[in-house]
């Protein structure tokens, strides 16, 4: 299957699942987060392969609501759409009993094209906000989302909380740099301390960042390289590519969890 058709199908229909989210019960008060919401809401450069919601409520239960909504909405209209067929299931093994994360794992594929398989992962956590729900609108449907400054956050906290670092992570923080506030460190350090995330081990992760700059340089590269339009990835690879990017990162989130990692 040509490659550039199936990009272009698969954020089609992230959009469409978006979409029937926002207008459906079951995706009341669902609050859009993650690299999705930035390509969707703020036309970011950086394509997304799933699509991030927060929820405050119980996880477990909001899943089995959107796999019969998908189940029952989605998957008819995509073949109907795009003529892919469909599967939606919740995702199984043993990392996924998170208290903080439940999947529901969407494929699409025709059945008489190799390599037309299309994954999209919805993901439904928990981030701490500091404001209240956001409202934005494309084409007169509403989308509930977090504010600008809880998403920027949020990604800062993801950097320093992730078990696996996601270089995706650093380069969206470069991108939306100018939604940090001046009060981010009070913010993020009151956000720290409701998830219980030490000084000691924000330092660490800091430390690695900075002790092996040359890897996470690379995996920022890597990131540039396959996820960002092409455009906006040569502009950033003639300013110096993902050790400029790092770099300047760094920085950011040195100063803005100073007030965090100073605190004993």
């Amino acid at each position: 299957m040509n490659i550039t058709k199936k990009k272009k199908d698969a954020e089609a229909i992230q959009t469409l699942i978006a979409r029937i989210v926002a207008t459906h019960p079951a995706g009341r008060n669902l609050m859009l987060i993650g690299g999705f919401r930035y390509r969707l809401l703020n036309k970011s450069v950086r394509t997304s392969e799933d699509i991030d919601y927060h929820w405050a409520g119980e996880l477990e239960e909001k899943q089995h609501e959107l796999i019969d909504l998908f189940s029952r909405v989605l998957i008819p209209e995509v073949r109907l759409t795009f003529n892919y067929v469909g599967r939606v299931q919740a995702r199984q093994g043993v990392d996924t009993e998170s208290n903080v994360l439940r999947t529901v794992d969407v494929a699409f594929w025709q059945t008489d094209v190799p390599y037309s398989r299309i994954e999209i992962p919805v993901e439904i956590t928990q981030i701490v906000c500091a404001d209240s729900v956001t409202i934005r609108t494309i084409d007169g449907t509403i989308f509930a989302t977090a504010s600008d400054a809880d998403m920027i956050e949020s990604k800062i906290i993801a950097v320093v909380n992730r078990v696996v670092l996601r270089h995706r992570d650093l380069v969206d923080i470069f991108l939306f740099q100018d939604s940090i506030l001046p009060d981010a460190p009070n913010r993020l350090q009151n956000k720290l301390h409701a998830l219980n995330i030490s000084a000691n081990h924000v330092r660490k992760r800091m430390g690695d960042l900075q002790d092996h700059h040359e890897y996470h340089a690379k995996a920022i590269q890597e990131t540039i390289n396959t996820q960002l339009d092409t455009h906006a990835a040569n502009q950033i690879n003639d300013a110096g590519g993902g050790l400029m990017v790092l770099k300047v990162v760094l920085d950011l989130m040195i100063q803005n969890l100073s007030n965090h990692m100073e605190a004993k």
